[in-house]
């Protein structure tokens, strides 16, 4: 019914090791957690009485749900944009289009198939939802509503990196947007919430938070569900997932091929220049533009190497800076900033949770847009010729990084503004400013160069910007989960060493499969686990409030020896993954065995 593109899909995807490797682990994952939460309980308090396991029950869920909602809405994003994005950068969607399929087989059966992934996480993690009614304090309905939201958000955020794929040439692009996008609707969905109140549904109806948050309260079953703003949620999201696949179909043939790609027919020859023929002294050449002695510098700064539509994302970005920006300085001016966070009955200050989403925000680009850098070269058969020149592995990397840099100067910026804004006002010490200034910085040197080596060592594209998203996206949802749990047991932290352990041997297992897959060595291994013990201990102390040097100085140690244990090996063997089978025929044919050519990568 989908057609061919769906099809192929789903009998692919079953032959793939892959697809249950990453079941068993995001399942075993979610039980890990369940069993962390409840070995921190139970150390602080006895579990006997119904009462305790119910307020288990209710915690655990409230807890699960969202963090359910964030990773299966962003793998079906970033998923749905790189896969489309992947046709393009490697011409198979021009043959698609020359063949007889409709639009609605093109776009339709693409957006079906990203959801094969995050669909069936979807559905082999409802029996573990279910225990949870058994402790009490959840209701089946309430599990059932949640996983309606949840269902919702994935196939608006497929939709979505679809048909933005399809609008969009570059692959940072439809990534940038695809997110940026989803931003907005939930920043709508704030400023209706501050405009409208809390319980506003119209707020609950376009945000798939506050959706979430109403089917986690609701406990009357499907009635109260549907009457509030969680079911009206679902009826605009499924409205909405339509509406946008619509205009991804009567769009797909007017958007593709880009203008980048088409070819034009010669101009008819002049006069004029038909007497310049006859006289090669009257030829005007242009002249050459100067060249920097790192042309991948001068490439990535003096070009437009990610396309003109990066100023679009640019303006999204500042968009969501401002709207975050107002609310912070409506905050100072209001002075519930300056409130310490245990007054006011908050675990954090007023300006944490908006300040640090700008941050992620801006990690999460940068990181894409480093990711990007690389594996547009190799779509693009680039990365073959830069193979062979002359050109330095110092000139190539370095030129990437700082390139990146550049381009994403106002992501980088900006939030950088904010944390000098909120020292200025009183709102943090100046001391605190400046660590949070080089902590930050760090932070982005750190998640360029991790996707510089995704992009290295992954020979698909989108299998590299899935690693080197994935590896963000768990340090961050990592640090919300351990101070969720940390704030939610602020007495009992001498409990919680012991459980988060085997979360903390998970991590660096799964960092270790992500960084040295295909050139282990022994500075990744110690990284790997080095790594998220660092952070364990770095959000400790902030969350404790004490010892901000220290919290700076084990970011500082930890994320800059993951980073030179990234880029030692690429500056000094610059051992760059290609296709298996590329440049073998020669092999094939004759028998012999080639010589490598000067400067090409092992």
């Amino acid at each position: 019914m989908l057609g061919p593109v769906f099809q192929r899909e789903a009998s692919v995807v079953p032959k793939r090791p892959a697809t249950y490797v990453t079941r068993g682990v995001y399942l075993m994952a979610l039980f890990l957690l369940l069993c962390t939460g409840y070995l921190v309980l139970d150390g602080s308090r006895s579990l006997a009485a119904n009462a305790d396991a119910a307020k288990f029950g209710g915690w655990m869920f409230r807890l699960l749900a969202p963090l359910q909602l964030v990773i299966l809405s962003a793998l079906a994003a970033v998923g749905a944009a790189s896969s489309v994005a992947q046709e393009k950068d490697r011409r198979t969607l021009i043959l698609m289009l020359m063949t007889r399929l409709s639009g609605f087989e093109i776009v339709g059966g693409k957006a079906a198939a990203t959801l094969l992934s995050p669909l069936a996480l979807c559905v082999i993690s409802l029996p573990l939802f279910l225990t949870l009614p058994l402790l009490g304090g959840v209701a089946p309905g309430q599990v059932f509503a949640v996983f309606a939201v949840t269902i919702v958000s994935i196939v608006v955020s497929a939709a979505v990196g679809t048909v933005v794929a399809l609008w969009r040439e570059k692959t940072f692009q439809s990534i940038a947007l695809t997110v940026l996008v989803l931003l907005l609707l939930v920043a709508a969905g704030e400023i209706a919430a501050s405009l409208t109140g809390d319980e506003s549904k119209w707020a609950m109806a376009i945000s798939a938070p506050r959706a979430l948050l109403a089917a986690t309260n609701a406990d009357a079953g499907w009635a109260a569900f549907l009457s509030d703003g969680g079911g009206l949620f679902v009826l605009v999201g499924s409205a909405l997932s339509a509406v946008i696949l619509a205009v991804g179909i009567t769009k797909v043939r007017v958007w593709n091929p880009s203008r980048e790609v088409r070819l034009k027919a010669p101009e008819p020859e002049t006069s004029e220049e038909f007497d310049r023929e006859k006289d090669p002294t009257s030829w005007k050449v242009r002249q050459p533009r100067p060249v920097w002695d790192n042309p991948v510098l001068w490439r990535e700064i003096r070009t437009w190497a990610y396309g003109r539509k990066i100023l679009l994302i640019r303006a999204v970005f500042m968009l969501i800076f401002a709207i975050i920006a107002t609310a912070v300085f409506l905050q100072v001016q209001s002075g519930v900033a300056m409130e310490p966070a245990g007054r006011i009955g908050r675990a954090l200050p007023a300006v944490t949770i908006p300040v640090a989403a700008l941050g992620v925000i801006s990690l999460v680009l940068v990181n894409a847009l480093a990711v990007n850098a690389v594996t547009g070269e190799r779509d693009g058969l680039a990365l073959d010729l830069l193979l062979v020149t002359d050109l330095r592995p110092s000139e190539f990397v370095f030129g990437k990084l700082w390139g990146v840099m550049y381009a994403a100067k106002e992501m980088i910026l900006l939030p950088m503004l904010l944390a000098i804004y909120l020292g200025i006002s009183g709102v943090m010490t100046i001391e605190n400013m400046v660590y949070a200034l080089v902590g930050g910085f760090a932070l982005i040197v750190f998640v360029s160069m991790l996707g510089i080596h995704s992009g290295l060592n992954y020979v698909s594209g989108r299998t590299a910007t899935l690693a080197s998203l994935g590896t963000v996206f768990f340090l961050c949802v990592g640090i919300a989960i351990c101070m969720t749990i940390m704030v939610s047991f602020r007495g009992a932290f001498q409990l919680q060493l012991a459980p988060f352990l085997v979360m903390i041997l998970g991590g660096g297992l799964a960092l270790f499969a992500a960084l040295g897959w295909r050139n282990p060595s022994s500075a990744i291994f110690a990284a790997s686990f080095a790594l998220p013990l660092i952070t364990f201990y770095a959000i400790t102390q902030f969350l404790l409030q004490t010892d901000h040097l220290w919290v700076v100085f084990s970011l500082l140690v930890g994320y800059g020896f993951t980073t030179a244990s990234m880029m030692i090996p690429a500056l000094s063997e610059f051992d760059v993954s290609l296709e298996p089978d590329r440049g073998n025929e020669t092999t094939r044919t004759t028998g012999d065995q080639p010589e490598p050519m000067p400067g090409t990568a092992t």
